[in-house]
């Protein structure tokens, strides 16, 4: 059943268009994740659904008894408020008083709001994030509009709220650059490129493979247009005379040829370190500990940070993450210990909160204060290049800081720090307010990079992708050190703490040594069949694959029909790997009976 629909949207931000004629609808049971890079409109696509903002022009039909619940990126409340009373805003008509408190108790709890009674004015940014998820999360609602509902949830939450929103009946649409996140719950991906909103069917991982192929199929189009307009073009070249209304309209599709623009390119290349020489002493801390009050975030930390080292620090909120960075760099003293840094070491540190920027400031002008051109492993890079490699197009290079949206703005400060040409990079929960594309980029650009890593970051994804090794806050001070990425710690997590009929994860099977009867080697009556047919087989199989990629050349720009058109491609190529398997099997066993009776 159809909740929400909206046509030929149209809508700008100050002179930029966000949406150019495009449409958007969520059905019941849609379970939406909303990409694109920063500045393209999603948060304002949002508002939009919700009825917060009203299009240009465009028309926004809601279904009717439709109820509708939004969590905005910076959530506002009444300050004087306490959490618990904020939770239960709104929420009163849902069920009698004594119910909705006892949920609303139990949803911060999960949410690590510990003081039900403290005030909104007293909470963190963060912690008023999650008090306003709480808050749309008890609520009863057809459709939930989520902006960035993983921003200051720890890895532990965001596996609580995976779990919610796929047994939530009701409708989702949300913004999220926790790629795991949007695999484990969306059932649609719903991209804004250029203006336009495209649809693909299944989780993120499947957006990544049609959207390849999409790409793939405008490269074959374009190919296949160049070649034909090659060839009519040198039909025109022969002197060819409209003297007929054939000739005049192959004139025309000529002239529509040469006008059908080439498909546009991603904007991300490949990025290469920018880093200064970092020599053999690096940065060493000694027994560190720091604690606020009684609360003892670590005690007696040491390690030597070397280079090429990428190391993940993890842990629920407010252990010390930030803190232990912080140190590391000079802004927050211990309580006790020594930090020893060496003279070549250059510090780049990527902060939770953007430094302040001057909004009638150029973009341009902002990077040239860091430095005109770095040097990379290819050569001299400008500051307009290195902004174009990080999405910044010719025209927004030269609009005002004011005018970027947040993501772009935390994208630009990330580049500055970049462009000091940093031997050791600090970052603090860099996938923050990024989209996936710049994420992308600077995963790339890390690959790269010569000098030391040093990251917090609930993004699993991010770390899994980045981090060889993790530091992890285990409570009462004690940071544990794992090897590997996210994952690699889930598992050695799980080893490490036992429990209940877990304590035998690591039982060894036994194995079994049976003696086989030597007998005479010979196909079966099933063998001797396959035997005879499987290159007539796999011919067969060749043939309808070539078909098919010819027919998802045409059905490129239908992204329904693309994405059937790639399932049946899978299964078939599937098959074709078990004909290519079993081909070598007969034709190794064919052999060997040969070879058997040569013998004999």
């Amino acid at each position: 059943m159809n909740l929400l629909t909206i046509e030929n949207l149209t809508h700008a931000f100050t002179e930029r268009k966000l949406f150019d004629q495009a449409d958007f609808s969520i059905n019941d049971g849609d379970k939406v994740g909303l990409i694109g890079i920063n500045g393209t409109g999603k948060s304002t696509l949002l508002k939009i659904a919700a009825g917060l903002e009203i299009p240009d022009s465009g028309k926004v039909t809601k279904g009717n008894q439709v109820t509708i619940r939004f969590l905005s990126q910076n959530p506002e409340f009444n300050e004087d408020m306490t959490a618990l009373e904020a939770v239960m805003h709104l929420n009163k008509t849902k069920l009698n008083e004594w119910s909705l408190e006892s949920e609303a108790k139990s949803m911060l709890n999960k949410l690590e709001i510990e003081d039900f009674n403290q005030k909104i004015s007293q909470l963190s940014g963060g912690q008023k994030k999650r008090v306003a998820l709480a808050n749309i999360l008890l609520a009863t609602a057809e459709i939930l509009i989520l902006d960035e509902p993983t921003n200051h949830l720890d890895n532990a939450m965001s596996e609580w709220l995976e779990e919610y929103l796929n047994q939530f009946r009701g409708a989702l649409i949300m913004v999220t650059h926790d790629r795991y996140f949007l695999d484990r719950v969306s059932n649609r991906i719903v991209e804004i490129d250029k203006g336009q909103i495209y649809n693909y069917p299944g989780n993120y991982s499947e957006f990544v493979r049609l959207k390849e192929a999409r790409q793939n199929m405008e490269v074959a189009t374009e190919r296949k247009r160049q070649s034909i307009l090659k060839t009519e073009l040198e039909w025109l070249a022969r002197g060819a005379r409209a003297r007929s209304t054939k000739q005049k309209a192959h004139i025309a599709r000529i002239e529509e040829m040469k006008e059908r623009r080439c498909p546009q390119e991603d904007l991300s290349v490949e990025m290469n370190s920018i880093s200064t020489r970092l020599g053999r002493k690096t940065i060493e801390v000694t027994g560190l500990s720091k604690s606020y009050g009684e609360k003892v975030l670590f005690r007696d930390y040491s390690y030597i940070f070397l280079k090429g080292e990428r190391i993940g620090i993890i842990g629920p909120n407010g252990c010390g993450k930030s803190t232990l960075l912080k140190i590391i760099n000079g802004i927050t003293e211990p309580d006790c210990g020594t930090i020893d840094i060496g003279q070549t070491v250059k510090i780049g540190y990527f902060s939770q909160e953007s430094e302040a920027m001057d909004d009638s400031m150029k973009v341009i002008d902002y990077i040239r204060e860091a430095g005109e051109y770095v040097q990379t492993t290819e050569g001299t890079i400008t500051a307009s290049q290195m902004l174009e490699r990080f999405l910044f197009d010719g025209t927004m290079q030269w609009n005002l800081i004011g005018k970027l949206s947040g993501g772009e703005k935390r994208r630009l400060f990330l580049l500055r720090i970049l462009m000091t040409a940093p031997n050791v990079l600090i970052l603090d929960e860099p996938t923050n307010d990024l989209d996936i594309q710049t994420l992308t980029i600077l995963e790339d650009y890390l690959d790269s990079f010569d000098g030391i890593v040093i990251t917090v970051s609930h993004d699993r994804y991010f770390l899994d992708r980045v981090v060889r090794r993790i530091f992890a806050f285990e409570g009462n001070g004690v940071i544990q050190q794992y090897e590997g990425g996210y994952s690699d710690y889930l598992i050695a997590w799980e080893l490490r703490n036992p429990s209940g009929d877990n304590q035998s994860s690591g039982i060894q099977k036994e194995t079994k040594n049976v003696k086989i009867k030597d007998k005479k080697l010979k196909f079966t009556y099933q063998e001797q069949k396959d035997f005879e047919t499987i290159d007539e087989d796999i011919e067969k199989l060749e043939e309808q694959l070539k078909h098919l990629e010819e027919e998802m050349l045409e059905a490129a720009s239908n992204y329904g029909k693309l994405g059937e058109l790639m399932q049946q491609k899978e299964d078939l190529s599937g098959k074709l790997d078990e004909k290519m398997q079993r081909w070598e099997y007969l034709n190794d066993l064919a052999e060997r009976i040969e070879q058997e009776r040569a013998g004999n």
